[in-house]
């Protein structure tokens, strides 16, 4: 009877040593344009319960950035874990393949690795030369994946009854319709049919949702508009230029002013865009919290890695900055939730610095997955363990002037954020000349108000030779 007992136990145990172990699906949810304003960031006016709840359960990064505050950049650089410069990308139309063919995205390394990779929504650029996206990284086609965003107009079931906008305001799309009436309904209702669809089968996955909120227009159903006071809106803080800052830090708004001539809106228009932009975070926020809620109903929230983050920050006249190009910090910081199962401390928020270039090999430690070679960011692994480490010492961002260009750029801002500090060197693009340099004390102005270089040479020089260890000074002639 012992020995029967004895090989029992052998075998059980040779049994569990063998199976193999169920890897993780992760869930990677992208935001267009949402800046580091949430509720669980410390915004009490920003409705957002469903990020806030994700952020309780995960780890909230209050200093995330983004490498370039424009969507093409900064997508091809988190989806492949390689900085601007490196891939040579910083317009909108330029191609990822056309710079990198060979390059392993990050949905294409789960891809690789027996994951079956989805995409819905806006998660790369959505490039203008290739309307199916990027067929290299995912399983199945992409859908509602290319468009502009003006074409995110308002649908009726019956186009004769669409309630009319209540709004004026050039910018702004106010009427009661239902949350599928604009994009990101539509794309929380495919995201829910795909998770039913993952769940039969037996492979890991990899699901990308790329809400397309709240982007401009802002064109939220009238229910979210309805959550805000306006009048009860913190006034804006900073609508002012910095002092001492030099102009090639700012740029012409177009993607706002345009709209109004080129001038800066009225106050009433102002108020109203600022209502519009929180509006449309909340009408994305209630989308993803229908997307987790179908996570949680099908059983699948206990082995899914949930990664949460905007693709770059965005002005409301702060200033009087509107949208983004800038390398200031409401343009660079992004929103960052990083929710995987058992996690370490949930719902300690950590003030490390990070970069969204390391989400790739983030993502790729947690899934036990090889590591590539080709990486530039690093893995925040050690920080979902401990809120309180730190991996890097510095998150860069860089930005070219102008804004828009066509060939190559005239001058690139290559900006550093410290643990206390953002120093930005503007460069010329073909001599590598100085132009310009900004040093702002978060310590005592994390508003970024006062331009502090000239009156600081000391601490500038040091800040300078740490930016140019990441930014060598180069020549483009």
């Amino acid at each position: 009877m012992r020995s029967v007992l004895v090989l029992a136990w052998v075998w059980g145990a040779m049994t569990l040593w063998s199976a193999p172990q169920k890897r993780p699906n992760v869930l990677f949810i992208m935001a267009d344009d949402l800046r580091s304003e949430l509720g669980c960031m410390g915004a009490k006016h920003v409705i957002s319960p469903h990020v806030d709840a994700l952020a309780k359960r995960g780890r909230l990064f209050t200093r995330a950035y983004c490498q370039q505050a424009v969507c093409n950049p900064s997508r091809a650089s988190m989806m492949t874990g390689l900085r601007p410069d490196t891939l040579r990308i910083w317009d909108l139309p330029t191609h990822l393949r056309d710079r990198r063919p060979e390059v392993i995205t990050l949905p294409q390394h789960f891809k690789n690795h027996g994951y079956f990779t989805q995409g819905i929504g806006k998660l790369f650029h959505n490039w203008r030369q290739e309307i199916e996206g990027d067929p290299k990284s995912w399983s199945v086609p992409q859908v509602m994946h290319f468009a502009r965003h003006g074409d995110d107009k308002p649908v009726s079931p019956d186009p004769g009854q669409l309630p009319p906008n209540l709004s004026r305001n050039p910018k702004c799309d106010r009427r009661a319709v239902p949350d599928s009436a604009y994009f990101d309904g539509r794309i929380a209702d495919l995201a829910i049919d795909a998770l039913e669809q993952l769940k039969k089968k037996q492979q890991p996955f990899f699901l990308g949702v790329g809400f397309w909120k709240p982007h401009l227009p802002f064109n939220a159903p009238k229910k979210y508009w309805d959550l805000y006071d306006p009048a009860k809106l913190p006034p804006l803080a900073n609508p002012q230029q910095p002092t001492n800052a030099p102009d090639i830090a700012f740029h012409d708004a177009r993607e706002m002013l345009r709209s109004f001539g080129g001038k800066q809106p009225t106050p009433a228009q102002r108020r109203e865009l600022r209502h519009g932009y929180y509006a449309t975070i909340s009408y994305m926020d209630a989308q993803i919290g229908r997307v987790l809620a179908e996570l949680d109903r099908l059983g699948l929230r206990e082995n899914t890695i949930i990664a949460f983050a905007s693709d770059h920050g965005f002005h409301l006249g702060e200033h009087g900055l509107w949208a983004k190009t800038s390398c200031f910090e409401w343009d660079a910081g992004v929103p960052m939730i990083i929710a995987k199962p058992k996690q370490n401390h949930p719902g300690q928020s950590t003030a490390a610095l990070a970069e969204l270039l390391d989400l790739y090999p983030t993502l790729t430690e947690l899934a036990s997955l090889p590591e590539p070679k080709h990486l530039e960011g690093k893995s925040l692994v050690p920080v979902l363990r401990n809120p309180k480490a730190t991996i890097k010492p510095a998150a860069y961002t860089q930005h070219p002037r102008p804004a828009y260009f066509k060939g190559e750029p005239e001058a690139m801002g290559y900006s550093m954020r410290t643990g206390t500090a953002r120093y930005t060197e503007w460069r010329d693009w073909k001599t590598g000349q100085l132009l310009a340099r900004e040093l702002y004390d978060h310590a005592v102005d994390p508003g970024e108000n006062h331009n502090v270089a000239a009156k600081n040479p000391k601490r500038t020089h040091t800040l300078a030779e740490q930016l140019r260890r990441q930014f060598p000074v180069r020549t483009h002639e």
